[in-house]
């Protein structure tokens, strides 16, 4: 299939949004919309970058938000380019759109000097270990955070 990637613009707004909510669904929304709102405003948010890749109809079916860190799990280089959010609508997926945007992420990583890339999964999501690996990624690492109220 054929797929265009470019960066996220104000128009998309709303398209964005709804897909970082069905990334995230256990995320409150007005802060999916208030942190698309930052980046889109330029006003700190901490992605760096946001790249959408269209069909060949022209139809947003997904985005990836990335970052520069000064370390990740498993590198041994810094930055690092980090792949912070990497969603594909369910039924545009397995046809390459998923690897268009990684492939467009790896060039910017390359652009700003990084060797390397890094991403993360939560540990029971195979379908995005499986994505990743078909990609070239490695696993580095696995982990449990663990938190306690002070209060």
């Amino acid at each position: 299939m054929e797929f265009t990637v470019r960066p996220v613009a104000a128009a998309d707004r709303d398209e964005w949004i709804a897909m970082r909510a069905a990334l995230w669904p256990d995320a409150d929304g007005s802060e999916l919309a208030a942190e698309a709102d930052a980046y889109l405003r330029g006003a700190g948010f901490m992605l760096e970058g946001v790249l959408l890749v269209l069909d060949a109809t022209g139809r947003t079916i997904g985005f990836a938000e990335i970052s520069l860190r000064p370390y990740a799990e498993g590198c041994a280089t810094s930055p690092v380019a980090y792949l912070e959010g990497w969603y594909v609508r369910a039924d545009a997926r397995r046809h390459g759109a998923g690897g268009a945007l990684v492939s467009a992420v790896e060039a910017w990583g390359r652009a700003r000097g990084c060797s390397e890339l890094a991403s993360d999964t939560e540990l029971d999501n195979a379908p995005a270990a499986a994505a990743h690996a078909a990609l070239g990624f490695d696993e580095v690492e696995r982990i449990r955070c663990f938190r306690k109220s002070l209060r």
